[in-house]
């Protein structure tokens, strides 16, 4: 079964605050959602029309599990509290 894999790029964050807020709620929803970070943080260097952006890839064991975490009440709850002090770039990816 191919896993899952959510891929953030933030363009603009806004307000640290509720970054930081978002994080204390979405990383525990995350982790007890099976949901493995391998990236997290600015690119350490970009090429061709990259952008030196914070950058998060958290991987799942499937497609359907890394759905069901986004979707899910906990996650959702983290969502509300990040609100609109981020602007970015969220997919949710199958892997090969």
């Amino acid at each position: 079964m191919a896993k899952g894999y959510w891929v953030s790029c933030y363009r603009a964050i806004k307000s640290q605050d509720q970054l930081a807020a978002y994080a204390k709620i979405a990383a525990p929803a995350i982790q007890k959602g099976g949901g493995r970070f391998l990236v997290r943080g600015p690119a350490s260097k970009v090429y061709q029309q990259g952008v030196l952006q914070r950058t998060v890839i958290v991987e799942f064991d499937s497609l359907a599990t890394a759905q069901k975490v986004h979707d899910g009440p906990e996650y959702q709850e983290a969502l509300r509290v990040l609100g609109d002090s981020v602007e970015r770039d969220f997919r949710i990816c199958e892997g090969v």
